[in-house]
């Protein structure tokens, strides 16, 4: 029985004293059910009490009364009792608890997912980078987090699709096109063109495929040079997220919203709702109707559409496509882009506060005993992605990364990330993994084939074993709470918290039999809750693209 039965058990339980008139009918709040810090007070506890007793006109305390005695007679359930001033403590038997084990091993991969978020289908759309320079430590950043959140959404139930938006039109692809040119031709690069080793890397593979584009005219060349390198460096791009097991579902070009009509068509609907209007030559949205500082511009006096025209029709685009929640991970030089970007879904005629939602990341900077450091060999002054997988390989920069709230600025020490020791998080998280998969070989060898032998739950019964399947009960409720806050490095903390919960028990359990002895039923007990923990932790590790290997 983990937390959301007990939580499924309660509100059954006011169901019925409502009916039968015990209490009286009200809305009833969510349901938490928490883990008691002192076992004295029992397994579980819910504050429902205390949280009704307004609503209901009654002491907290008397309902509390009610709701203990009803529970007291379900199955499954050893005592409830009310404790303060009305909370009321569940104590379950052994039995019940224990058999949380197997439902967390023949649930597999699965465990944990849940259905809080069935039927939304959620487009997260990060990084989205200038196709013009590798990717650097701020892409980085999004490419663990956006992806991990992604994972997080999936395993809540939505429907989810991963986006990267390709900004691949305006003056920066010409001043891209125009450095690689210059390059090629043994010139220095424009003062507000891109500099970097990379370019001159582009510049060499472009001559070497096509060695006649230095004939064309000035015109042809800077064309054909800004494709061209479009083409290289967007699958530098893809190849080097892939390698950090950040996949994406769709590559969406903002070249194809101008060449498709889709601009056009996103001002239509604008227009439909009123919220369009022409003032000086110009074509203007009135963001300013719902919260924006200023209206912005979707056309100038001169023809030229302006940027956040595709931002506009890019998120009536999405909407075009079916998707109910459109999540935008911006960068921390964006802050100007949240009310922006809500009040172009306003405009739209779609509900801001459901419809879209932009978070904002913030700075990362890498250190090395305390130094900051630029590890970049090709690309100037910036850390780019490449360059971190290299020094720390890629669980160590995606576990680290994800670890921590996107909104606040991260300081990563390569030297803690690589240390093999308890201190480094994802070494102590991935050995508790390897720990475990190293006792369930053991008993593999002994003979023990625990899958196939009878699982006693009610074995189960120290108190470390308690708090370890406590713990793994609350695995489902970390990825729920994770995915409604678009919080991944929630499940980061818990793993941790987990594997120091695992070591605990199994250095006061004794699971495998000791040379001399016969292996009895509490070995397979104690087996099954080994693999429960080995299994949490894997399908833990996989939300935030993390291996969980079986030998370190």
């Amino acid at each position: 029985m983990n937390p959301d039965d007990l939580a499924a058990a309660v509100r059954s339980a006011l169901d019925d004293l409502v009916t039968e008139q015990r209490l009286p009918s009200m809305d009833v709040p969510e349901i938490r059910i928490e883990r008691p810090k002192s076992r004295d007070h029992g397994d579980y506890a819910t504050n429902v009490a205390l949280s009704l007793s307004k609503a209901a006109g009654m002491p907290p305390r008397e309902i509390g009364d009610l709701l203990a005695d009803r529970l007291a007679q379900l199955p499954g359930i050893a005592a409830a009792e009310v404790a303060g001033p009305g909370f009321v403590n569940i104590t379950l038997e052994s039995s019940a608890q224990g058999a949380l084990a197997r439902t967390a091993v023949e649930a597999g991969p699965t465990w944990g997912h849940g259905s809080s978020m069935a039927g939304r289908r959620v487009n997260v759309e990060f990084i989205s980078a200038n196709p013009t320079g590798p990717l650097h430590l701020g892409h980085t950043r999004w490419a663990a987090v956006g992806d991990a959140i992604a994972r997080v959404l999936a395993a809540a139930g939505a429907s989810v699709s991963k986006e990267f938006y390709i900004n691949d039109r305006g003056v920066q692809m010409d001043k891209f096109g125009a450095s690689v040119m210059a390059a090629a031709n043994g010139r220095p690069v424009p003062e507000d063109g891109y500099h970097g080793g990379y370019i001159l890397d582009l510049a060499a593979a472009i001559a070497i495929a096509r060695p006649e584009i230095t004939t064309l005219s000035d015109d042809d060349q800077l064309v054909a040079f800004r494709e061209a390198a479009y083409a290289l460096q967007l699958r530098q791009q893809q190849q080097v997220l892939e390698l950090f097991r950040t996949h994406f579902d769709v590559w969406f070009s903002e070249r194809s919203l101008h060449e498709s009509g889709a601009v056009e068509r996103g001002m239509d609907r604008l227009r439909e709702q009123g919220h369009v209007f022409e003032e000086g030559g110009a074509i203007w949205l009135r963001t300013t109707d719902f919260g924006d500082d200023k209206d912005r511009v979707l056309v100038k006096a001169d023809g030229e559409y302006t940027y956040f025209a595709s931002d506009t029709a890019y998120y009536v685009d999405k909407r075009a496509r079916g998707f109910d929640v459109n999540i935008y991970l911006l960068g921390a030089d964006h802050h100007g882009y949240v009310n922006r970007l809500r009040a172009v879904a306003a405009c739209a005629g779609d509900d801001m506060d459901d419809n879209v939602e932009v978070l904002i990341g913030q700075l990362v900077k890498i250190t090395r005993g305390g130094e900051e450091v630029k590890l970049s060999k090709r690309a100037g002054t910036i850390v780019t992605l490449d360059d971190l997988v290299e020094e720390v390989g890629v669980d160590a920069a995606r576990y680290t990364l994800a670890r921590y709230p996107a909104d606040s600025p991260l300081t990563l020490d390569l030297e803690e990330m690589t240390r093999a020791t308890n201190e480094n998080p994802v070494f102590y998280v991935q050995y508790a993994h390897a720990r475990i998969a190293s006792v369930l070989r053991n008993a593999q060898e002994l003979g023990m084939d625990w899958r196939a032998a009878d699982f006693d739950p009610g074995l189960l019964d120290h108190e470390r074993e308690n708090d370890l399947l406590g713990m793994i009960g609350e695995f489902p409720r970390v990825v729920g709470s994770a995915a409604e806050l678009r919080e991944p490095h929630r499940v980061a903390r818990y793993l941790e918290d987990l594997a120091t919960t695992y070591h605990r028990f199994y250095d006061a359990c004794r699971v495998l039999p000791r040379s001399d002895e016969e292996w009895a039923p509490i070995h397979i007990s104690r087996l099954w809750l080994c693999a429960a923990a080995r299994q949490t932790l894997a399908n833990g590790l996989d939300l935030l693209g993390v291996t969980a290997p079986e030998r370190m």
